[in-house]
C-alpha cells in the first residue's frame, strides 16, 4: 500500500501547485504533446521528497513500481519529473537491477529533460559498479535509439577527476559521424566538462578527431 499511497500523495501535491497560466509555456519550451500542470522542476523535486519521507519506499522492488506507476500512467509532464526524482532515494542509489528500467525511461521519455537527469543515476553506477556500468554504456553508445546513445555519452558528466578518458572516447567514437543535433551536442558537452579538468587531453581528442562536427567541436573548446 506504501506505493499505492505515495503515487497519489504525489499526484495530489502537484495539482494543488498547479499553475494554469505557466502551464502552456512549459509545454510549448518543451514541445511536449503530453500538457504540464504548470509546476517547475525544483518544485516537483520538494513535491516528491516531502511525499517520499511521508510514505518511505523501503525496497527497490517498492521504488521501481512507484516510478513505472508515476511514469507510465502520467497525464501530466510532472508526473514523469516526479518520477525521476524518486529515483535519487537511497535505495536506488548505484543499483544495477535499475538499468533496465533506466532504458525504459530515455526510450519512451525521449527528450532531453529526461535523458539528461537519468545521467546523474548513471553517474552513481559509475562510482558503484565501474566495470558494469563501462560495459553498458558501450552497448548504449551503439543502440539504434539515439536517446540512449545521448546517455551514453553524457553519463559520467560532473564526475571530474573520477571520469575515465578511455570510456569516454570509447562511446563518443561511434558516434562521431552521426548527424543528429543531440548527439552532437552530447559529444560537446561531454568534452567542454572534461576540459575543465584534462584540457590538453580534449585539446588532443579534438586534434585527433577532424571528422567532429563543428557543434562537437565549438562545444568542446568553448573554455579552451
Amino acid at each position: 500500500m506504501t506505493v499505492a499511497f505515495l503515487v497519489s500523495a504525489i499526484r495530489e501535491a502537484l495539482r494543488d501547485a498547479a499553475d494554469a497560466e505557466r502551464a502552456p509555456a512549459m509545454q510549448a519550451y518543451m514541445k511536449s504533446t503530453m500538457p504540464f500542470r504548470g509546476v517547475q522542476v525544483p518544485r516537483v523535486r520538494q513535491i516528491t521528497k516531502a511525499a517520499a519521507r511521508a510514505h518511505p519506499l523501503l525496497t527497490l522492488g517498492e521504488l521501481e513500481t512507484a516510478v513505472r506507476t508515476l511514469w507510465d500512467e502520467a497525464a501530466f509532464r510532472e508526473e514523469r519529473y516526479a518520477a525521476s526524482a524518486l529515483l535519487a532515494a537511497s535505495v536506488g542509489t548505484g543499483r544495477l537491477e535499475l538499468v533496465p528500467l533506466y532504458d525504459h525511461l530515455a526510450t519512451t521519455g525521449a527528450w532531453w529533460d529526461h535523458v539528461d537527469d537519468l545521467a546523474h543515476r548513471i553517474a552513481e553506477l559509475h562510482d558503484a559498479h565501474p566495470i558494469e556500468t563501462a560495459a553498458i554504456v558501450r552497448r548504449w553508445s551503439t543502440a539504434p535509439d539515439f536517446w540512449l546513445r545521448r546517455l551514453a555519452i553524457i553519463s559520467q558528466l560532473g564526475r571530474k577527476d573520477r571520469l575515465d578518458p578511455d570510456l569516454l572516447a570509447e562511446v563518443i567514437e561511434p558516434n562521431i559521424d552521426d548527424r543528429e543535433f543531440f548527439v552532437r551536442k552530447a559529444i560537446g558537452w561531454a568534452l567542454r566538462e572534461y576540459a575543465r579538468v584534462e584540457p590538453e587531453w580534449v585539446r588532443a581528442f579534438v586534434a585527433d578527431h577532424p571528422d567532429l562536427s563543428g557543434l562537437s567541436r565549438r562545444e568542446a573548446l568553448k573554455h579552451l
